[in-house]
């Protein structure tokens, strides 16, 4: 089967989109491990599907698959990606659009400066929903937050936890550079506390509108940027005192904005606001992979 994609990027975190408003390509787990292969697929960290509106007040559906080719609730870089394609695309019009994602909607909006911001939702603490299990472990209490000690053969990664539509967990670091992101990323990742694995963000605090981050992603690795991640870190960072309302987090990718006005019952939506540029467009044929 061949099939037609634009390659595109957000900070670095880069991703296949494929266009499936006229109907559903079908594709196995398997095919989108295949495109996501830098070696004999296209090669990227997501694969974003554009899909028509599933209902009422919705301009599409934003279905996003890992590199392993495993589905996931949410991507912050892709979203920005997403409104950029349907935009250049002639697919729309309208501005914000509004989509429909695994565990919610967003609403995207592209700036006349090129930039894209999305609106991420509220933050989720409560630890079901993340989902996060804390049998045996006692939280460490921090400004308005706490953390978590994860033990981790022998050692130990106090994190913060929450979802920003996907579980992620945030370790403070003091340098960004020796962040053991490489060893204790995938332990982070699936550690058993965390049933449907985790997003491990290592964070580096340089003022308190300034940021440094580093991303191991669930079923992708480390990525050059991770918009969830980033809005994860700093919803965090000003839970625990450590950071204002509206901060540059700066990635090995580039730099987002995000902003996050807290209130007595957490509830406020996340902004994240960021660069997505189109890349390449080309053909690929799919070998028939169950």
């Amino acid at each position: 089967m061949r099939i037609r994609f634009t390659k595109m990027q957000g900070a670095g975190n880069d991703f296949v989109v494929l266009d499936e408003t006229r109907g559903r390509l079908g594709l196995s787990t398997a095919q989108y491990r295949f495109l996501a292969d830098r070696h004999f697929g296209v090669g990227a960290d997501q694969i974003l599907s554009v899909r028509p509106s599933p209902g009422p007040g919705l301009d599409f559906e934003y279905v996003i698959h890992n590199a392993d080719g495993g589905e996931v609730e949410h991507c912050g870089n892709g979203a920005r990606c997403f409104v950029r394609y349907v935009h250049d695309k002639g697919l729309t019009e309208r501005n914000p659009v509004r989509v429909k994602v695994k565990n919610g909607e967003l609403s995207l909006a592209a700036n006349p400066n090129g930039r894209v911001t999305v609106d991420m939702g509220a933050p989720v603490f409560e630890l079901a929903r993340i989902p996060f299990d804390p049998n045996g472990l006692s939280p460490e209490p921090m400004g308005g937050f706490e953390r978590w000690p994860l033990p981790l053969d022998g050692e130990t990664a106090p994190v913060a936890v929450l979802s920003m539509g996907n579980p992620h967990a945030v370790l403070l670091v003091d340098d960004i550079d020796r962040a053991p992101v490489a060893t204790w990323g995938p332990r982070i990742e699936s550690h058993a506390a965390f049933p449907q694995r985790v997003n491990a963000g290592f964070l580096q605090v340089l003022d308190r509108r300034t940021v440094r981050l580093r991303v191991y992603e669930r079923g992708a690795g480390e990525t050059l940027a991770c918009g969830t991640g980033a809005c994860a870190a700093v919803v965090a960072g000003i839970r625990l005192g450590l950071l204002d309302e509206e901060v540059d987090v700066h990635t090995h990718g580039g730099i987002l904005t995000i902003a996050w006005r807290d209130s007595p019952a957490h509830e406020a939506p996340v902004f994240m606001t960021g660069p997505a540029t189109t890349v390449f467009e080309g053909e690929i044929d799919l070998p028939e992979l169950a």
